[in-house]
Parts: C-alpha cells; structure tokens; sequence
C-alpha cells in the first residue's frame, strides 16, 4: 500500500482542545432537544438558548468532531455553479432567497464572532469558482449573470491570484473563511453559560413524536421536549423518506504549509477534475496552511489511496513549494434538487426539525439552518424558510434525480450481493480488509498489520445494503447511503445507528 504523505488528522481538531462533557445518564425536560453537535446543531441550540428556550444538545460522540470536524471550512454564499441551477429550478425569487439566507450567515458568524469575543480566524476575501477549460466559459458566464440577479456582488474574471492560468471565473465579494471548532466551541461556551445542557457519547436510537416528544438514547436514558431537531447530518430516522431524496458524497482533503507569498488570496473552486477546492488558513509565522479538497467519490468506493495519491500530486504540481502535514477526509448529502432539507421533519410533523443535504456547503448552511429552526419554533419565521421547506416535492423536477439516485442503490443493494469481494478470508493481505462469504455468510474482515483477523456482518444496520473497505482510512462504508463504521463494527457515521455484529471466520 501507498505510503501517503502527512497524519490522517484534521488541522481543525488538531488545534483546538478536546471536550469532555458528560453522557446522557438521567431523564430530562426541557422545551428544546436537539440531536447532532456539528454545525447546525451547535448553531441551533445557541440560536434557541438565545432565544429564552431550555436545551439539551445531545451527540453521538464529541461535539464537532464528525462532518464539521473534517469540513474545508468556507463560508460562501457562492457554491459553485449554484444559482443558475437554482434559478431554473425555483425561479429568480428563490435565487435570490438563496443568495440572502447564504449572505446573512456569513455575516452572522462575524457578528456573533464579535459579539462574544470568540477569534476563529475569521477572514474576508472573494470566493472565486473557475474553469481551465475554454469550453466550460459558458457556464461561467451564467453564473455570474445569475448571481448578480440574485443580489451578489459577481464579476466575470480571467486573472486570480492562483499561481495557473484559468480561463475565466466568478468572482463575489464579501466571502470569508474561518476556523469552525474555535468558533462553534465558543458558542458552546455561551450556550453553557446560559443554561444549556450538552451531552456527549449518547447515540439517540429512539423518537416519540408526541405531546410531548421524546428522544431516547442507547443506554434506555430519555429526554422529553415540545420540540426536537434531528440535526444529525443524515437523519437518523427514516420515517420522513429522505433516503430516496438524498445522495451521499466523500471528499478527501490534503493540507500543506506554504510561505505566505504563495497564498492565493481567496477561496476558490472548479468542477474540473473532479473537483478542486482552494483555499489556506493562518498557520506559523511565514507560512500559510494551503487547504485542497477534491476526489469527490461515493462512500464504498474501492479506490481511495489512489485519489489521496491525486490530490497530493495535484497540490504538489500546482503549488511546488507545498509541504503536506495533514489529510483527511469529509462526507455530506446533497438534495435532489440542490437546496438544503431544513424545517419539518415530515407532512405530519408538528414539533420534529430536521436539516441537512448541505451539498459541501455545511458551514452557511449550519449557520443559516440555526437561524431558520430557531425562528420556526420560537414564531420569528424567516424571510427564506419555504424555499428550504423538507416537505417540498415537485415530482416533474425532482423525478429524474430521484430515478437515478434510486438506481444507484438498487444496484449495490442487488448486484453486491450476487459476489464475494474476495474467494477466501486467506487472500485478504495484512493491513488491508474485504467481504468474504464465511460458512454462507457475507463478512467484512480486516487483516491487521500483524496478521490478526477481525471480522463483522458486511449488512449495513441501515437498510441492509453491503459494505465496502476504505484502504486509506481503514473503515467499512456503505455505497448506498454513506453510513461508515469502524473494523471493530462500531459506528462512525449514520443513518446507521447500530453497530455491525462480530462474526467469528476462525476455524
């Protein structure tokens, strides 16, 4: 196996403290659960405590340290090639909905930011999405005419300061970047200090969606609530049928030290490639922390050693005075339509909230569903909340998505079951893992380094489609909607909430 360069760590945990608050032991009651710690959790629970709610913020594992812990950390209204789309979709009113809900987050942060007194390296500079290619202009040129009539500040550019020729870019003004734990860590800080309880390692297994509700954790421990938000990143409940609205996506991310006369300047993003997402972050003196995301791939997919090995080669001939310290890799969920999942859970919902289907976007997105649920369940709705509303089904324009996302599935819950990964546990190399039919049975076995077998049930706990290895983060995934767990079968990511059972292939 490729030796990869940097620790598979992420710059953003790295440089911050861990936490340490206690588990969900005792029954609680208060006005307002929230389910998930990672942006949108932590931004809504601080919105809501703000707002004279009691809460309870409860997390799987420590708060920010899953899908915001790993994130690349922009906070842009410009995503990309987002409002032409938008813009065909739901027309110039939800454009330009769009583009406010995405501003005023962004100048959210900088006023809590200041407000609290909380430095997360907040920084102002121009969000740029480019093409190389002469034939992708088009599209660029779209975007910027649909941006402008969204009411951003848009501008069609051919110089950068990227060290490469492009052929042509939008450019927006008043784009930031920042450090998400500094930031969401303060508010948490806050949050605390009004009142607000946070409870860690507590996986939520269970929903009652009565008055009152009721969540319930894995130790039988329950928390009873007028209202709860399933702020989990992909919800951990499937009642409202969101699986078959949202796609899964991994990106993996290196991290190298630049001298400062290198920094471009901005953030930046193309499709091209595959993807390739710029951007740097202070670091020591004379240096910046160059930040490269690209590789975008289904979870389950067989070959990411080798998209690590892309992404560095493309970081390194690119920017040659790059030095890799760091790499990881981050995961999210797109809509069918492109625009974010956030207010009632379902039709029939009454006090249950959900967000999530940022697209890559997590970080307006958190801040932006913080601000939507709060005005929801306190009565200050928002002047963009029916454009995010989950309960949205336009068949004619979500048709097609759907039909091909559902086709993906239906290809890897059948086909993966008609082979075996490997013919025998014996042809599984040291360091690495596969599926194997054992005594008539499908199991995902890792071969440690030192020769040691572990082996579980390859069925996700999900809805029962079949795992894949990630060689270069030594995890099983599933292909169908992104749940990943640990060799031992823990889970490290949902929808999943239980863990893959032990099997045993000795003998």
């Amino acid at each position: 196996m490729s030796q990869l360069p940097g620790r598979l760590e992420s710059h953003w945990l790295d440089t911050t403290p861990t936490t340490s608050y206690p588990p969900l032991t005792t029954d609680q009651t208060v006005d307002v659960v929230v389910v998930g710690a990672g942006i949108a959790g932590v931004s809504t629970a601080w919105e809501l405590v703000n707002a004279g709610k009691s809460v309870a913020l409860v997390e799987a594992d420590r708060v920010v340290a899953g899908v915001t812990g790993y994130t690349t950390a922009k906070l842009s209204a410009q995503h990309t090639l987002i409002y032409a789309q938008i813009r065909k979709t739901f027309g110039a009113d939800g454009a330009s909905s769009y583009a406010q809900s995405q501003q005023d987050a962004i100048e959210h942060v900088r006023k809590v930011s200041d407000d609290l007194g909380i430095d997360c390296d907040l920084e102002r500079v121009p969000a740029y999405t480019y093409v190389e290619s002469e034939e992708q202009l088009q599209q660029i040129h779209d975007e910027v005419d649909a941006a402008n009539d969204a009411g951003l500040t848009a501008s069609f550019v051919t110089e950068t300061g990227l060290p490469f020729r492009i052929a042509g870019a939008i450019r927006v003004e008043e784009q930031a970047q920042f450090h998400p734990r500094k930031y969401l860590l303060g508010l948490l800080d806050d949050f605390t200090s009004r009142g607000g309880l946070v409870f860690e390692q507590s996986r939520i297994v269970g929903l009652d969606e009565g008055e009152p509700c009721k969540v319930t954790a894995e130790n039988g421990a329950t928390i009873t609530a007028q209202d709860v938000v399933v702020a989990s990143h992909y919800p951990v409940f499937d009642r409202a049928g969101m699986f078959a609205r949202l796609e899964p996506h991994r990106d993996l991310v290196v991290a190298a030290t630049i001298p400062e006369d290198d920094d471009p300047r901005g953030t930046y993003i193309t499709t091209e490639n595959n993807t390739r997402s710029v951007r740097t972050a202070p670091y020591a003196d004379g240096q910046r922390l160059l930040i490269i995301t690209g590789e975008q791939f289904t979870p389950g997919s067989a070959d990411v050693t080798e998209r690590f090995e892309r992404l560095v080669s493309w970081t390194q001939e690119r920017f040659p005075r790059a030095e890799v310290v760091y790499r990881w890799a981050t995961q999210d969920n797109a809509t069918t339509d492109k625009v974010p999942f956030v207010g009632p859970f379902h039709p029939r919902a009454k006090h249950v909230y959900v967000a999530t289907g940022f697209a890559g976007w997590g970080m307006t997105n958190g801040v932006m569903a913080g601000r939507l649920l709060s005005g929801l369940i306190t009565g200050d709705r928002l002047p963009w909340t029916d454009l995010y509303d989950p309960r949205r089904m336009e068949p004619l324009k979500e048709a097609m998505p759907m039909l091909k996302l559902q086709a993906k599935v239906a290809k890897h819950f059948i086909g993966d079951r008609l082979t075996s990964h490997v013919d025998s546990v014996d042809d599984i190399a040291p360091g690495s893992g596969a599926v194997a039919r054992v005594r008539g049975e499908r199991c995902a076995v890792y071969r440690d380094t030192d020769g040691g077998l572990q082996a579980v049930s390859a069925t996700c706990t999900h809805l029962g489609c079949i795992v894949h290895f990630n060689d270069a983060e030594t995890a099983w995934e599933c292909p169908c909607h992104g749940s990943r767990f640990g060799v031992d079968g823990s889970v490290l990511q949902g929808p999943a909430t239980r863990a893959l059972e032990r099997r045993d292939v000795t003998g």
